[in-house]
């Protein structure tokens, strides 16, 4: 081998020179060692070889990594990512290649965090090249997806095919769910000049399982539900069946009864009920009985969490689940439409929880408006209100407008002035 480099150094034509060290390289690729492999590469990045030499040589070398063993791929991949760190700037196309075909590898063995890990120090704000933002766009949205599909046994489907639907959330979904959401942020700087719809497209998907992940469900849902509007059956090459918009629509479903109790949840119920596809999903009976503000049971709300992911059951600071918190506050919000007032521990028994906690959480939900009450600390009694008043004399205001226009109009009439009609 180092008889081989002396001769490659000493050639002077360059183009003779290129041609012997891709021999060597021929070499040591069909011989599989990685020890000649790592000599080849301190070689190649010495001073006994020109810049311009070296990156086709390195070009080269990346190219044909794919003919490696995979461990002898990824040990020397990073063996070139360390050795070449110190001159990184010169070696740029490189080292993008080197990523690439690593995140492939660890994609292939359903290795997601790592693929995300080695494209996101791919340098996508680089000076020294002219980076198109398509391209931008691309690795961002890329690197989120894959720090959402989290290995659990199954491979998750295209994202434009059903990607919630064989969605599986890891151990460490909270940290994925964070470096997602940074590439997506900035994804979202330029998707607005994006023409790119296969793009765009996996963009709102990505976004809205990061809500949905940080339990923003109230978003994520209106999101969902975006896209499971979409029209177009035909995305660049890919085809939008009407199983993977149903997915969405449930998806939609599920997060909005997750969602906090209130009047933003109430008018996204009131939209998803009256969407007529939506009677034809698995779902649909508690949707209806959560828009219809009944009390829901025990057998239903187990029934329910069946279909959920694991982010949505999981533990809260409080001792509840997120279901949980959902459920007791849906309930909270459906005992105030059945009563006028209910005691602490009246209301503890029909929630099934503490008197103390259903006290709690009720104070809460007045302060934020989510329910319409007061709290009488020292009888132990919550005194609903309803909105019947309000309108009442919201209808009084409007009766007494339309009744002074018309009281302007008949003094205008007996003056003789003209009325326009």
């Amino acid at each position: 081998m180092e008889s081989a480099f002396a001769s490659a150094s000493a050639i002077t034509d360059q183009r003779q020179k290129i041609e012997q060290y891709k021999h060597i390289l021929a070499t040591v690729i069909s011989a599989n060692d990685v020890v000649q492999a790592k000599k080849f590469i301190d070689h190649v990045l010495s001073d006994d070889v020109p810049l311009v030499v070296s990156r086709q040589l390195l070009q080269s070398f990346a190219q044909e990594l794919g003919k490696l063993e995979p461990d002898a791929q990824k040990e020397i991949a990073h063996y070139i990512l360390s050795q070449i760190q110190p001159r990184v700037v010169s070696f740029e196309e490189q080292v993008l290649v080197i990523r690439e075909k690593l995140a492939e590898l660890y994609e292939s063995e359903q290795q997601w965090s790592k693929a995300a890990q080695m494209l996101s120090g791919i340098d996508l704000d680089s000076g020294m090249r002219v980076i198109d933002d398509t391209f931008r766009l691309s690795k961002c949205v890329q690197i989120a997806r894959l720090y959402l599909e989290r290995h659990s046994g199954r491979v998750c489907a295209c994202v434009l095919g059903a990607p919630w639907k064989e969605f599986i959330y890891g151990a460490n979904e909270d940290d994925d769910a964070v470096n997602a959401e940074a590439f997506i942020n900035k994804a979202s700087f330029l998707i607005s000049n994006s023409q790119h719809e296969v793009l765009n497209l996996q963009h709102k998907v990505c976004h809205a399982r990061i809500l949905d992940l940080k339990r923003k469900f109230l978003e994520a849902a209106l999101r969902y539900y975006g896209i499971s509007q979409i029209e177009k059956r035909q995305i660049g090459d890919e085809e939008i069946d009407e199983e993977a918009l149903e997915q969405a629509l449930s998806a939609a479903v599920t997060c909005t009864i997750l969602a906090a109790a209130g009047p933003q949840r109430s008018r996204v119920l009131a939209t998803l009920y009256k969407d007529e596809r939506c009677s034809k999903l698995k779902i649909y009976p508690i949707l209806q009985k959560v828009y219809l503000e009944r009390i829901l049971r025990k057998p239903e709300i187990d029934a329910f969490a069946e279909e959920l992911k694991a982010h949505q059951k999981a533990l809260l600071p409080d001792n509840f689940t997120v279901l949980d918190r959902a459920m007791i506050e849906h309930n909270l919000l459906s005992a105030s439409k059945l009563y006028t007032n209910i005691s602490f521990d009246e209301l503890g028994t029909l929630l099934g929880i503490a008197p103390h906690k259903a006290e709690k959480i009720a104070s809460r939900m007045i302060y934020e408006d989510r329910m319409r009450g007061s709290i009488d600390q020292v009888e132990a009694v919550i005194h609903f209100e309803d909105d019947t008043e309000e309108l009442q004399q919201w209808d009084q205001q409007i009766v007494g407008l339309c009744q002074a226009l018309n009281d302007v109009l008949d003094g205008m009439a007996k003056k003789g002035l003209s009325i326009p009609v």
